[in-house]
């Protein structure tokens, strides 16, 4: 059995789309589930995600994992990362960055269930890991653990 995507209404997908400057100018698409009666996960992961401390506009680097179990929507993965790529040069906190994150897939995309973390590598000599999820995951979906191991330096 196949199923066919509406994509009619993307803008991105398909074509030169320029880094968005800022996350509020990036442009979040979704396209309709191909699978709605079902219940599934859906990973994304982000292990070279950056943005820029607010005080001093350094650097900083996470590896973020996003799972969320769709209803009617499902994100498209181009205007994903164009989203995430935005963070480049935006100022935040960490905390802030992954909530702002997961809170702007829940608007855009009313997904049944949504969690991410946010492994952050060490500023200051303390990393830092910022979770967020929507509430409890719906029953009989298989929501595999992150596996993303703690900072542990050299060793």
């Amino acid at each position: 059995m196949s199923s066919i995507t509406d994509t009619s209404g993307l803008t991105q997908l398909g074509a030169a789309t320029a880094l968005p400057a800022s996350p509020d100018e990036a442009k979040l698409e979704r396209v309709p589930n191909p699978h709605p009666a079902l219940a599934y996960c859906i990973r994304f992961a982000a292990p070279e995600f950056t943005s820029l401390c607010p005080l001093t506009g350094q650097p900083d680097f996470a590896h973020l994992v996003i799972d969320y179990v769709p209803r009617e929507w499902i994100v498209e993965s181009k205007s994903l990362k164009l989203y995430l790529g935005s963070f480049r040069n935006h100022g935040s906190f960490h905390e802030a960055c992954t909530v702002d994150i997961a809170r702007r897939l829940v608007d855009t995309l009313d997904p049944a269930w949504l969690r991410i973390g946010g492994y952050w590598y060490p500023r200051g000599g303390i990393p830092i890991d910022v979770f967020y999820q929507t509430g409890a995951p719906p029953e009989g979906v298989w929501i595999p653990p992150q596996d993303v191991p703690g900072y542990r330096g050299r060793g």
